[in-house]
């Protein structure tokens, strides 16, 4: 999306903020859907993460104004755009909000240079010539300024869609999935120059992807949504290595997850004893507060498992679980394993200890897991 006309705001301004509580009602066909979001965003790129249909591409369109919220407040540096109690609603032209869409929607018919002036209309040509050459170096795509975007590569037609956005000098940034389909590097890259230009224009940029490697990639914060609502949101490493609930386990890459009850606390030890429901399966971790007898879940990473084919001995890990090898089955050069310990459990193999160890369903093994491997999660 480029807006016609300009942000007049100047480079070097205090820092803008983003202020949100949005409440939104849809309904599609038989299924209902409700947004609630209240959010405080400081500049820099903050990741929204979740599974398909959780309301991320809907809150980004809410924000836009792209769909009218319900109910609800919306502010960017302290200008209000959308008050629900005041009857305030700022049209999406007059927002100075830029958006990327996943398809970029470049206009095919105009070069790189035009696509890039299209959203500055009401300037003179010279200051959309200068404007225009200013923001094509900062992407480094000035090379390509006649070019059709069917005549550049798709990391460069991502570069050139960022930079009709950016030359607005929008108040805020909006990316729907921009760099899906390239390879790491090339986000990388575009992802790099997109910080060096917002470290001289501190504006918000709300990232939304479904994609685990690039939260940690390009995401200073990250909010994760849930069903329309904010599940947890703080720093990626925070969320996604010590996840509180069973949602964000799965898509932080938690393959086991477990319900359990609390049987015993060894507070002299920082540990519990914990037993996986409807087996007879026990594990020791972490000590949490939890009532014993209380119910919890356990995610635990299948690379963080080892597997052995003799009994082992003599280790420092808590758990050791024997169990039987009910398949294998590769994923490119990563092998998982399913286990049936009482409980099934997936396991993580390089191609090369599949090979050593002969591993072949039906065989029996031995689980490794050490106690603070094992995450805890409210039910």
């Amino acid at each position: 999306m480029t807006q016609r006309g300009t942000n007049t705001r100047d480079k070097g301004t205090a820092d803008s903020s983003l202020s949100m509580q949005i409440e939104k009602n849809l309904r599609t066909g038989d299924r209902a859907f409700d947004l609630d979001v209240s959010l405080q965003i400081p500049h820099g790129i903050t990741i929204i993460y979740g599974r398909s249909g959780a309301g991320k591409t809907t809150l980004l369109e809410c924000v836009a104004g792209l769909i009218g919220s319900d109910r609800g407040t919306l502010s960017v540096a302290g200008r209000v755009l959308f008050d629900a109690s005041k009857k305030i609603n700022v049209p999406t032209d007059h927002r100075h909000i830029g958006y990327v869409f996943q398809d970029l929607a470049l206009f095919p018919h105009l070069s790189v240079r035009k696509n890039v002036e299209y959203g500055l209309a009401s300037l003179s040509r010279r200051e959309r010539s200068e404007r225009a050459e200013q923001i094509l170096n900062s992407f480094r795509i000035e090379h390509l300024h006649s070019h059709k975007p069917a005549q550049i590569s798709g990391g460069e037609r991502q570069r050139v869609a960022l930079a009709r956005a950016l030359v607005t000098n929008p108040s805020l940034l909006l990316l729907d999935e921009p760099l899906s389909g390239l390879d790491a590097a090339s986000k990388s890259k575009i992802v790099d120059d997109l910080r060096t230009w917002n470290a001289a224009h501190r504006i918000p940029i709300l990232y939304v992807t479904h994609s685990r490697e690039e939260v940690f990639a390009l995401g200073e914060r990250m909010v994760v949504l849930e069903d329309g609502r904010v599940s947890a949101q703080g720093a990626p490493h925070e969320v996604m290595d010590s996840p509180r609930q069973e949602t964000v386990a799965e898509l932080s890459g938690f393959e086991n997850i477990l319900d359990a009850t609390v049987l015993a606390a060894h507070a002299e030890r920082g540990t519990m004893s914990c037993r996986i429901s409807g087996t007879q399966v026990e594990l020791e971790t972490p000590l949490v507060r939890a009532q014993i007898g209380s119910s919890l879940r356990i995610g635990i990473r299948a690379g963080d498992i080892l597997l052995a084919v003799v009994k082992p001995v003599g280790l420092s890990a808590r758990n050791i679980l024997a169990g039987e090898l009910i398949s294998l089955k590769k994923r490119d050069v990563i092998i998982m394993a399913k286990v049936d310990c009482g409980v099934e459990i997936t396991v993580q193999l390089t191609l090369a200890a599949r090979d050593s160890l002969q591993l072949k369903a039906g065989q029996d093994v031995w689980l490794i897991v050490k106690t603070h491997s094992c995450h805890l999660m409210a039910v």
